[in-house]
C-alpha cells in the first residue's frame, strides 16, 4: 500500500465516492458515464492497491468496509476542493475576484448574511456570490456535499458533529404573522390561547420553528389547528396570510424586515409566551481551505455575529 499515492488516480476518486453515495454499482458507473463491468474492473483494481475490500454487498446495496468509509470521506473532500479550484479559476478568467456559496435558514439570512453581503460588495466589487435559504437538513446535506463554503444552520441529528468546525450560535424568537384586519390584530399582547382555532401556514413537521411552535402549544394545553398548510416558502406564507384568517409562525429577524419593508396587507404580531427556537451556527467543513473571498464573507458574518452578542 505504501505506492498508492503514486497509483490512485482521479478516476479511482469519483468512484469509490460515487459507489459510497449511491451504494450502487450500476447506477455510479451511470453517473461516471462508463460500463457497469467497467466500473466492477477499476473497483477491483482500487482494491487490489489497497489490499483489502473497500465495500460489501447487501440485500440494500454496497456498504464501505471502515477502510472503504476513510477512501470515501477523504475521496469526497480531495473533489470537493477540486470543485471550489475549478470554481474559483473559473471566477477569475471571467474578471471577477472569486466566488462564494453560502446557505442560510431565512432569520440568520435577513439579520446577518445579507447585510455581510453587502459590506463585502462595496470592497470587492465583481465577487460572484450565491446564496441559497433552506431548512437546516437541506442545508447540511448541501455543506456535506460541497454545495456551500459555509451556512448558518442547525447541525442535522444523522450528522457527526465533530465533522465540522461550529460557532457562534444564536437563537430566534417566534412571532405570527397575520394580515392586517385579522381579529388577533385587535388583541392587545394576544397569549398563546388566542391563537386557538386558527390555521396555520408553516415550516414542515419535524424543523425547528414547528417543533418549537407546537411544544409551546401542547405545554398550554391548546389544541392544534386542524388545518395545516406545509410550506418553506415565505411568499407562499405571504400570499395565503394576506387573504385568510391563518396565521403562519416566522422569526423575528423576518418580521421585522417585512414590517419596514410595509409589505401589503399583513403585519406580525408577538404573544406573551415567549416561544424561543434552538439556536443556529456558523458551520464549515472541518480541513478544507476556504477561497479569500470566501474567508472574507465569512469573517463579516461572524463580526456581525458577534457584535449582536454585546
Amino acid at each position: 500500500m505504501k505506492d498508492l499515492l503514486n497509483r490512485i488516480q482521479l478516476r479511482h476518486l469519483r468512484l469509490i465516492h460515487s459507489v459510497n453515495e449511491v451504494g450502487q454499482l450500476s447506477i455510479a458507473a451511470d453517473r461516471l458515464a462508463i460500463t457497469q463491468p467497467a466500473a466492477s474492473r477499476m473497483l477491483a483494481e482500487i482494491e487490489t492497491m489497497v489490499g483489502k475490500p473497500l465495500f460489501v454487498r447487501n440485500p440494500k446495496g454496497m456498504i464501505a468496509t471502515p477502510i472503504g468509509e476513510v477512501l470515501a470521506r477523504h475521496a469526497t473532500s480531495l473533489l470537493q476542493g477540486l470543485a471550489a479550484t475549478v470554481n474559483e479559476v473559473g471566477a477569475f478568467a471571467t474578471g471577477k475576484k472569486g466566488s462564494v456559496r453560502v446557505g442560510s435558514v431565512t432569520g440568520a439570512a435577513v439579520a446577518y448574511v445579507v447585510p455581510a453581503i453587502q459590506s463585502l460588495m462595496l470592497g470587492s466589487g465583481g465577487a460572484d456570490v450565491h446564496i441559497e435559504v433552506g431548512p437546516s437538513d437541506v442545508l447540511m446535506a448541501g455543506l456535506v456535499n460541497g454545495d456551500y463554503d459555509f451556512i448558518l444552520s442547525r447541525v442535522s441529528p444523522e450528522n457527526d458533529p465533530r465533522m465540522f468546525d461550529i460557532q457562534h450560535g444564536r437563537v430566534e424568537t417566534v412571532e405570527f404573522l397575520i394580515r392586517a384586519e385579522h381579529p388577533l390584530a385587535k388583541i392587545n399582547a394576544p397569549s398563546i390561547t388566542d391563537l386557538a382555532g386558527y390555521n396555520w401556514v408553516a415550516q414542515a413537521p419535524g424543523t425547528p420553528m414547528r417543533q418549537a411552535v407546537e411544544e409551546t402549544f401542547f405545554a398550554n394545553g391548546v389544541a392544534l389547528p386542524d388545518e395545516i398548510i406545509n410550506t418553506p416558502s415565505l411568499l407562499v406564507m405571504i400570499a395565503y396570510v394576506q387573504n385568510s384568517d391563518s396565521i403562519s409562525p416566522i422569526s423575528s429577524e423576518v418580521a421585522d424586515l417585512l414590517v419596514s419593508s410595509k409589505v401589503g396587507g399583513i403585519r406580525s404580531i408577538k404573544i406573551r409566551q415567549s416561544i424561543i427556537i434552538s439556536p443556529y451556527h456558523l458551520i464549515q467543513l472541518k480541513n478544507v481551505q476556504s477561497s479569500p473571498i470566501a474567508a472574507q464573507l465569512r469573517a463579516r458574518v461572524i463580526a456581525a455575529l458577534s457584535a449582536n452578542a454585546l
